[in-house]
């Protein structure tokens, strides 16, 4: 088929047909579930992902819940990099989607950084030349020249604009413009900042990914390369399936949603002392043989002793025939860590607000909501509550269930 389909988080399609290589590129892309009936028409269901897909002359687009194009930038950005992306970070009056928001605000946040021009910096440089330059390679000139006087294996640092941070911005917009989505105007701005980056080397993604660090030689780049890397890690295009082409930008919401609250919270709850372990592993049985792996585990001072548990839901884990997985999941956290308390942390309107108390065994799982409709400073203030909640009393007062399952968690 050609033309576009629109689909809202959790929502389902008509009935649309589909050739069979874009019935497998969708598939494999993982946007959307595809079931297809006996007369050989589908039906698309949206899947944990938002964003666009286009497959051939096909335009799939799954529209989160946040509508505010804005918060739903901030909520990625932020886990990126707290200390970096801001409330005002993305100024979106325009932009008719999630992807030409991101191509709208990337432009935008170029000229800003390349308002004197591309940044310069050193970068290590590897050659072999006539004469001597910066430190002499012996190793290199022994086992590749054979000792020979002439080239000279040197290392030397060259000021030049061909460094990671320009490398990374030229990836973003190569990919953004093989993306058929970008507007006219999105489209022309993008290509003169190609012509600007026209003598930087085109590297692999993960390379220039870790070869940046946040500095204050680079401050004018830092929200230019964050949304780069919100780009890179989200944007694909390939043309391998039978010369299909098949552009995508996609976010699994469940995990932008998990990471804001986890590096939102762990940024709220340093005001009480104590350190954080994120994703940290620990085992419920003795042979360590079954993993569990909750969000965020607050400890002591010394980082210790487990403070306080939280697991981040965007929605509610109702797996056929165990329809309340997320409290039996937290159960066993406490049950591990010697906690009292746990604290699961939904989205508002996915998830009630209750507190359950545990029979016999005293431990108390509190149910929390998050509204993602306030405005992004509001929402960090309901986040510095709720650290409070869960914090001011177990940090005054460490109650721990008697006994261990296991020794004490250590964070690195």
């Amino acid at each position: 088929m050609s033309g576009s389909v629109d689909l809202y988080e959790e929502g389902a399609s008509d009935p649309i047909s589909l050739s069979d290589a874009e019935y497998q590129a969708l598939r494999d892309l993982g946007l959307v579930s595809i079931t297809r009936s006996s007369d050989g028409r589908c039906r698309l269901k949206a899947a944990k992902k938002v964003g666009s897909v286009r497959v051939g002359e096909t335009q799939i687009n799954v529209h989160p819940k946040i509508t505010e194009l804005k918060r739903l930038l901030f909520f990625i950005g932020y886990a990126s990099n707290p200390s970096i992306w801001r409330e005002e970070f993305v100024n979106l009056e325009q932009a008719d989607g999630l992807f030409p928001a991101v191509s709208e605000s990337f432009v935008r946040l170029a000229s800003k950084a390349f308002g004197r021009g591309p940044l310069q910096g050193y970068r290590a440089t590897f050659d072999s030349l006539a004469f001597v330059r910066g430190r002499v390679r012996f190793h290199e000139q022994v086992t590749r020249n054979f000792g020979l006087p002439v080239p000279i294996a040197m290392e030397y640092d060259e000021y030049t604009m061909d460094i990671a941070e320009n490398r990374l911005v030229l990836l973003a917009t190569l990919r953004l413009l093989s993306m058929p989505e970008v507007g006219r105007e999105t489209r022309k701005q993008l290509t003169r900042i190609r012509r600007v980056l026209d003598e930087i080397t085109v590297v692999d993604a993960h390379d220039a990914r870790a070869s940046w660090t946040a500095s204050r030689l680079n401050s004018r780049y830092h929200d230019l390369l964050r949304l780069t890397e919100v780009i890179l890690q989200n944007c694909s295009f390939d043309q391998s399936n039978g010369g299909l082409s098949v552009s995508a930008f996609m976010f699994d919401m469940w995990k932008v949603y998990e990471d804001f609250v986890t590096n939102a919270l762990s940024m709220a709850m340093r005001r009480f002392g104590g350190v954080p372990a994120l994703q940290s592993k620990r085992f419920l049985d003795e042979g360590s043989t079954i993993k569990l792996i909750p969000d965020l585990v607050w400890c002591d001072r010394n980082g210790v002793e487990p403070v306080a548990v939280v697991d981040a839901k965007y929605k509610a884990e109702r797996p056929k025939g165990f329809p309340e997985a997320d409290l039996y999941q937290m159960l066993a956290y406490c049950s591990v860590l010697g906690l009292r308390e746990g604290h699961l942390v939904y989205a508002r309107g996915n998830e009630p607000v209750r507190t359950h108390v545990i029979r016999t065994c005293g431990i108390t799982i509190r149910c929390h909501a998050l509204d993602l409709g306030l405005p992004p400073g509001e929402l960090l203030d309901s986040i510095d509550s709720l650290a409070q909640v869960i914090l001011q009393g177990p940090m005054e007062v460490r109650s721990r269930v008697t006994g261990r399952a296991n020794p004490p968690l250590r964070v690195r």
